[in-house]
């Protein structure tokens, strides 16, 4: 008794050499960001669906749907509870193990004798940690909780962000198409009525040929902004978890050119990042799970003490078992020390070290390109806005120009080849500022998931 506690007592006083000293992540924060002159300076606050500054019941809709039935998110939920039925199973070690064991057996004796024996034995063994490898692994299932949980997160983020990016997506392509049918009637009708006016004499040949020209042109595109809004569809529906079907409910593509607004987004302050973006944080429990684990692995390099205990009743009938029979029992303590192992504990605990180093470095990275992701977003935006205000004056100028000029086209004062230009400067400009507002609303989108929403 008197050498156990002089063990424990020695426990005591080396338990500080396991716990490693590791180096910590070093991250610069700025200030504020570069880009957010415009925009408000408080933050998201947490729980709020980011979504619903868009507006836009269908999107809501195409959400919880997407909540509800994705199966990636499903898999994140149930690693959030495999984790912690892991931390049970961790905790569970510090308590003894019970057993029992029941046994039957015969022996054949040189006096030609069978000599029948049964058993009941219970039996107990308890691993005590001595040097905190328990609490290290405690330590690192409790990390991995945390981890999984802020995965769980960003995988809700980075669906919603990718529900809402391939609405707006969808609504392009579906603008795109009906920009390219009105573009085809248009021309049909302008092709039909220079091929009347043809056959009177007034226009010749060549003008009639490029007005047939104009129509097969926009003809071919048709197919091709068709196929576009059917793969969009069957993109989202992997997105909700449900086979290829239409999307019921959905808006139109007239409605991304009629909501388009400017949105005030909150971005709040840099130092905010690191609190509330999934990645981030991820990557922060995962260095905690790994400084933990280095501890697990040093705390392996120290001795280990374990307590056993065994008893029971043993009887030549089973009818014996039960009537009084004395009690065998039998006790031990063992520590063991690991003296040599060919240098395997300490290249485990070097190897764990490495792999904390490894968390270090991408948690850092984690941390840069979170920043990155922010002003990147923010720029896009600040820069798209310019460009679609332009763009959409430009489209009202083509649209004026078009019409003059099939004007003094039929009126005589102008060639069918300035006709030509103004519709095709018409259909490019009205194409492009489709492209440009939904880019705007997906850098929207860009803006939220970059800022980790409102989770």
């Amino acid at each position: 008794m008197k050498r156990l506690i002089v063990t424990l007592c020695i426990a005591a006083t080396v338990l500080a050499a396991c716990n490693p000293k590791l180096f910590s992540p070093v991250v610069e924060v700025p200030e504020r960001y570069l880009f957010a002159d415009e925009f408000p300076q408080d933050s998201l606050p947490y729980g709020f669906r980011w979504w619903k500054l868009f507006d836009d019941p269908a999107l809501d809709s195409l959400m919880e749907l997407a909540l509800a039935n994705n199966r990636n998110l499903a898999a994140a939920a149930s690693r959030v509870e495999q984790a912690r039925l892991n931390l049970g199973i961790v905790r569970a070690q510090y308590l003894p193990q019970f057993g029992v064991g029941v046994s039957a057996g015969a022996d054949y004796n040189a006096e030609q004798k069978i000599v029948q024996e049964y058993a009941i034995e219970p039996s107990l063994s308890w691993e005590i940690s001595l040097f905190g490898a328990l609490k290290h692994s405690e330590r690192a299932a409790q990390a991995q909780i945390l981890s999984t949980e802020w995965a769980f997160r960003g995988v809700l983020l980075s669906l919603t962000a990718e529900v809402a990016t391939t609405y707006y997506t969808l609504l392009q392509y579906d603008r795109d198409l009906q920009i390219a049918r009105q573009s085809y009637e248009l021309r049909r009708q302008s092709a039909a009525l220079i091929d009347s006016m043809f056959r009177y004499g007034m226009s010749n040949g060549v003008a009639l040929q490029q007005a047939r020209s104009l129509v097969y042109s926009a003809a071919a595109d048709i197919p091709q902004y068709r196929r576009a809004v059917e793969q969009a569809q069957l993109s989202l529906n992997i997105l909700l978890g449900q086979p290829p079907r239409r999307i019921a409910g959905q808006s139109g593509g007239d409605s991304l050119i009629a909501r388009f607004r400017p949105l005030d987004i909150p971005v709040g302050l840099p130092s905010d990042l690191l609190y509330r973006r999934p990645d981030v944080m991820q990557s922060y429990y995962d260095l905690q799970e790994a400084a933990a684990r280095v501890g697990v692995a040093r705390s392996a390099r120290f001795p280990s003490l374990s307590l056993t205990g065994k008893g029971g009743v043993v009887s030549s009938t089973v009818e014996g078992l039960g009537k009084g029979n004395p009690w065998a029992w039998s006790a031990a303590a063992a520590l063991t020390e690991p003296i040599f192992a060919f240098g395997r504990l300490k290249r485990q605990e070097a190897s764990a070290r490495e792999a904390y180093y490894q968390s270090v470095f991408a948690y850092e990275q984690a941390v840069l390109e979170a920043f990155s992701d922010v002003e990147d977003a923010l720029v896009s935006i600040t820069t798209y806005t310019e460009q679609t205000e332009r763009y959409r004056k430009l489209v009202d100028a083509n649209e004026q120009i078009a019409l003059m000029t099939n004007t003094l086209y039929r009126s005589g004062m102008s060639a069918y080849l300035d006709v030509i230009d103004a519709e095709r400067s018409l259909y490019e400009s009205q194409m492009e500022y489709s492209n440009l507002v939904a880019q705007q609303y997906i850098n929207y989108v860009n803006l939220f998931k970059a800022l980790g929403g409102g989770w």
